[in-house]
């Protein structure tokens, strides 16, 4: 049974800094990508940006050279840090990976969501 469990969010002020991070665990064979998406009120889902396994990462260009989005591999967990925070970045954060299990092909997962509220 995999899981993803987000955490780290919070309430700071425009200007501050938060690490979210997201851990991975179950019977998991490889991960081929993670990634963290984030979801406004009345808004869709938006990308954040992602990682794969060698490395290669993608920024929306609302967050970059702001956020940085790094992988533990030997531990299946990813972070997210977030400095210069704005009040637009406020939103849920999701965790997403695209995983293999001992058991099953490659698919995707989800966390519970983690909030960020940034004030003005």
């Amino acid at each position: 049974q995999v899981q993803l469990v987000e955490s780290g969010g919070g309430l700071v002020q425009a200007g501050g800094s938060l690490r979210l991070s997201c851990a991975a665990s179950g019977s998991i064979f490889s991960i081929n990508a993670m990634g963290w998406y984030r979801q406004a009120p009345g808004k869709q889902r938006e990308l954040v940006a992602t990682i794969t396994s060698g490395g290669r990462i993608n920024y929306a260009d609302s967050v970059k050279g702001r956020f940085t989005i790094s992988r533990d591999n030997a531990k299946n967990t990813m972070y997210l840090q977030m400095n210069s925070l704005k009040p637009e970045d406020t939103a849920v954060y999701y965790c997403n990976a695209a995983l293999r299990s001992i058991v099953t092909t490659i698919l995707e997962y989800w966390g519970q969501g983690t909030q960020v509220t940034v004030s003005s």
